[in-house]
């Protein structure tokens, strides 16, 4: 059997196993709140795996390991500062979140922000932040496509867009089927399969280039300097820049709907604790098994033009067939991962947050699973016929959504009291900031797209808002609604 039909028969298996899951969870889906958060009864594994992995997606495998290959060591300041997003997000917000989004039956981030208020104002503050996540999803969908595109090219003697079209249909497919029952059920596989192939590359990788020895050495005899700098070769003010916006792409973290959801899924407080660490172990094990992939196939593969092709490079040289056409299929995983949670926040933007559902609660799901149908159409098409590379645009999406509903999710969950005008303006400030900044050119470290629209963010909410005491998460059943 050959290297290509012994890919494609594991991952046909495969997919008909996601889409089994599919129908699976399609019986378990009766309401809303079962489409939208598997009624509330989320546990450990389940909801720290499939957090994990729509959380680091496409951009992890294939855009991270490739930035490791192109600037080095510098790039585990990225990785420190994703670590540290995800830290804050399970220890913090994650146990506020879950008990405030149960006192108030909220079921989106969108319901979240809007909380408490009411007429012209909560119509404004809805459409805002209802369009802002589906503008920023449609090009963070494109991005997981585009990743498909890149693994089946690669793969088989597929055309981009026949590639692009065939993983997006099966993505269409399961996610409609089943909601966020199928969407956690198969993340939870996916991460698993991210971290096999996060254990298994990287030690291939070790043995290949003679160890973190072997490692430095080859890297120094290329004499290539930039390899080695903590700094990507920045100095003085412009190396704090540097890492400083690096570590600052965890404040993105906390604005992700498709994440915050995971929260409010969450079965109780003992999940929660067990959820967070098994989390940080995830988080630890991808994304340093990545990092020294970048920096091996910089010695092993030196003459690679598109730096987001080396995970494909590693696994084909590295790795016998049998594993090769896994790591393929961990890749699709994480894809998959983040574009059926999006696709799924999507539909629920539209059902629940712009009100479709009340309109025709009869049809509830059947709009729910035609809205995950066109956004699916949208993101295709998008992939397509604006291409970009996956890191800058996952990237962008992800800071945009962080900017825009992060200091929100901070400041209300600590208590304060925030007037509608003030959220409107903070998550408007934050959105546009961060698309202004994008379109600008790039500040050393990126520092002006990651930060400063977060920061503008916060301090309006904090300027225009009220201290009301935290919200303490064993507390939070005996507050009152704003």
């Amino acid at each position: 059997m050959t290297h290509s039909t012994l890919t494609l028969v594991i991952l046909v298996a495969y997919q008909f196993c996601l889409l089994g899951i599919g129908f699976w969870a399609r019986r378990r889906t009766h309401s809303q709140e079962d489409f939208f958060l598997a009624n509330r009864t989320l546990g450990p594994v389940v909801a720290a795996l499939s957090y994990s992995a729509s959380s680091s997606s496409a951009w992890v495998l294939l855009g991270f390991s490739g930035l490791a290959y192109v600037v080095g060591v510098a790039a585990l300041w990225v990785s420190m500062g994703s670590v540290l997003g995800m830290l804050v997000a399970w220890y913090w917000i994650a146990p506020r979140m879950r008990a405030y989004s149960r006192q108030h039956h909220l079921l989106t981030l969108t319901g979240f922000v809007a909380q408490g208020s009411t007429g012209y104002w909560r119509m404004a503050i809805i459409w805002a932040a209802s369009l802002i996540v589906l503008f920023s999803f449609v090009f963070y969908i494109a991005a997981q496509f585009q990743g498909v595109g890149n693994t089946f090219t690669t793969a088989f003697a597929l055309s981009w867009s026949q590639s692009i079209l065939l993983g997006g249909a099966i993505i269409m497919l399961y996610t409609m089927l089943g909601g966020f029952w199928a969407v956690s059920v198969t993340d939870t596989i996916q991460g698993m399969l991210m971290v096999i192939v996060a254990l298994i590359l990287p030690l291939t990788a070790w043995y290949a280039v003679g160890g973190w020895t072997g490692l430095t050495a080859s890297l120094l005899a290329t004499g290539d300097s930039l390899q080695l700098s903590w700094t990507a070769g920045s100095a003085g003010l412009l190396s704090v820049g540097f890492l400083v916006g690096s570590l600052a792409i965890g404040l993105g973290t906390f604005g992700q709907p498709h994440l915050m959801v995971r929260f409010m899924a969450l079965r109780d407080d003992q999940a929660v604790r067990w959820a967070r660490r098994l989390a940080t172990v995830w988080f630890l094990i991808v994304f340093s098994g990545m990092f020294f992939v970048g920096l091996a196939g910089r010695v092993l593969f030196p003459m690679i033009d598109n730096s987001e092709t080396l995970f494909f490079a590693a696994a084909e040289h590295l790795l016998p067939a049998t594993l090769g056409a896994v790591v393929l299929a961990a890749v699709l995983s994480a894809i998959m991962s983040t574009a059926d949670s999006q696709l799924l926040v999507g539909s629920a933007t539209f059902t629940q947050d712009l009100g479709l559902g009340k309109k025709y609660p009869h049809r509830i799901l059947l709009i729910s699973r035609l809205i995950v149908a066109v956004l699916t159409v949208l993101a295709i098409l998008l992939a397509l016929y604006v291409p970009a590379t996956i890191f800058n645009r996952v990237l962008f999406a992800w800071s945009a959504l962080g900017a825009a509903f992060g200091p929100m999710v901070f400041c209300r969950l600590a208590g304060r009291h925030i007037p509608p005008g003030v959220t409107l303006a903070a998550i408007l400030t934050g959105f546009m900031s961060s698309v202004l900044f994008y379109l600008l050119p790039n500040a050393i470290g990126d520092i002006a797209e990651r930060l400063l629209p977060f920061v503008f963010g916060t301090a309006i909410i904090l300027l225009g808002s009220q201290p009301r005491g935290s919200v303490n998460h064993r507390q939070a059943s005996t507050l009152k609604p704003e």
